[in-house]
């Protein structure tokens, strides 16, 4: 865990949960302010295989007023527990091909030690806690979905739901 005292700013924090490609999430304009000596880009991309299974594509859904507000909590938390300046982070929901960024994570530190520490937890606390469900879809055919059963999934109020 990085040093606080160091910090005498604010953590900057931006989210979303969005159907929109992750691509441009974080924009154009440079993460963090001259303050931050380092910048770290974290960009979790649709693969294709799991666990030996040949992957076509993947769904995401989510509770999206839940989802929100959880990930908000969880980069604020981190904004607490490592000497950050800035810590950006967005999930993509609905359909998604092979290679689409599905969750970024962005992360200034003044010093390489906290950037790298905050992203690593940012990225473990979203896939522990974050009410997002991923449906994988393989090349024969078949689908399962993977981090909650499809009856947890069908229970979700059908307007809360995106994907």
């Amino acid at each position: 865990m990085s040093d606080r005292n160091e910090r005498t700013r604010p953590t900057s924090i931006r989210t979303a949960i969005t159907p929109d490609p992750l691509d441009r999430f974080l924009g154009r304009a440079p993460l963090g302010s001259h303050s931050d000596g380092a910048v770290l880009v974290f960009e979790g991309r649709v693969r294709d295989t799991n666990e030996g299974r040949p992957v076509a594509r993947l769904g995401y859904e989510a509770y999206v007023d839940m989802a929100t507000r959880e990930l908000d909590a969880i980069c604020r938390e981190a904004g607490d527990r490592f000497a950050v300046g800035a810590i950006s982070a967005a999930h993509r929901v609905g359909e998604l091909e092979l290679g689409d960024v599905s969750v970024v994570v962005g992360v200034a530190a003044p010093h390489r030690d906290a950037c790298y520490a905050a992203s690593r937890w940012v990225i473990e606390e979203i896939k522990r806690r974050l009410p997002v469900w991923k449906h994988e879809h393989y090349s024969d055919g078949e689908s399962a979905w993977v981090g909650a059963p499809e009856a947890v999934t069908a229970r979700l109020p059908r307007d809360s739901r995106v994907g």
